[in-house]
């Protein structure tokens, strides 16, 4: 069993350390009735609910500390999100075996944690990731949009022409600043790697983009979505999203889409043997949210 031993500021009291075991939890939410991942004060996040409920279910002293892969806006959704937390050894050992089925008893049904498992010598949810997926969900026809599918999928009134969307996505691969593509935050990097960035119609004939980079800085993927859909509609021409990165400052023009089509669908770590030095890594070139 892989141990951690936390400064006493975060053991929970006591004055001591004490031995603590990190956990990997894969969860899965739908983002509709939450202000995001991150705990706020009075309001319903998914920080918020999950740790308290883990809290409850390894009868903790206190609501568990959450690390995430990446920390969702209000109203976005995860299929793949992962987090870990550290919590003492022997509340870990007394309820290892039954924590996710009671889990799943106890959180509310816009959340599900589909495993819960200690995790692998070396982890860290958010700095061992190698990358990041997301989709973006539009229908361009309004008349065949699906009803039951409102909150993940967004209503645009104006056909799209993907192949134009597509080539424009093209110029923007790559590892480049995203200032243009995102809301600075002091003290932070905008550069990220954009390794995949482009647009096919589902069976129903929905268009979903697929992005996936080593990290997103905030808005970036809405961002780049609002970017694409106005070459698509025929807004702007393909040479302008690759122009407006060129710039490296946020333009007024770029629409930040609605939240409700984002989904995070993936994240990817390396091997177990690697995960320690992926997160030394990530620490060194970047410290700035996902």
């Amino acid at each position: 069993m892989s141990e951690v031993a936390l400064p006493p500021a975060e053991a929970g009291g006591g004055g001591e350390s004490a031995a603590y075991v990190r956990i990997k939890i894969d969860l899965a939410y739908d983002g509709t009735g939450f202000s995001g991942w991150a705990a706020q004060p009075g309001r319903r996040t998914v920080e918020g609910v999950l740790s308290e409920t883990l809290g409850h279910v390894l009868r903790l002293p206190e609501a568990a500390r959450l690390t995430v892969a990446g920390r969702t806006d209000a109203g976005v959704h995860a299929r793949g999100q992962v987090a870990h937390a550290d919590v003492p050894g022997d509340s870990w050992a007394e309820h290892a075996d039954t924590a996710t089925r009671r889990l799943a008893r106890a959180l509310p049904p816009d959340i599900r944690a589909r495993s819960i498992a200690l995790a692998p010598d070396g982890f860290d949810a958010r700095f061992s990731a190698l990358w990041r997926r997301y989709s973006y969900r539009v229908c361009d026809d309004l008349a065949a949009a699906d009803p039951l599918r409102r909150h993940d999928t967004l209503w645009w009134p104006r056909a799209l022409d993907l192949s134009a969307m597509n080539a424009a996505a093209l110029a923007l691969l790559g590892e480049h600043d995203f200032a243009a593509f995102c809301r600075r935050r002091e003290g932070a990097t905008t550069v990220r790697a954009l390794w995949r960035l482009d647009w096919e119609r589902d069976a129903e004939g929905v268009a979903v983009g697929c992005v996936v980079a080593d990290a997103f800085c905030h808005n970036m993927v809405r961002a780049l979505a609002g970017a694409l859909l106005a070459v698509g509609d025929g807004s702007r021409p393909p040479s302008w999203p690759p122009a407006v990165l060129a710039a490296a400052v946020r333009d007024p023009a770029v629409r930040v889409v609605p939240p409700h089509g984002l989904c995070l669908e993936e994240v990817r770590y390396p091997a177990p043997d690697q995960l320690a030095a992926r997160a030394a890594l990530t620490r060194r070139v970047r410290v700035t949210e996902d």
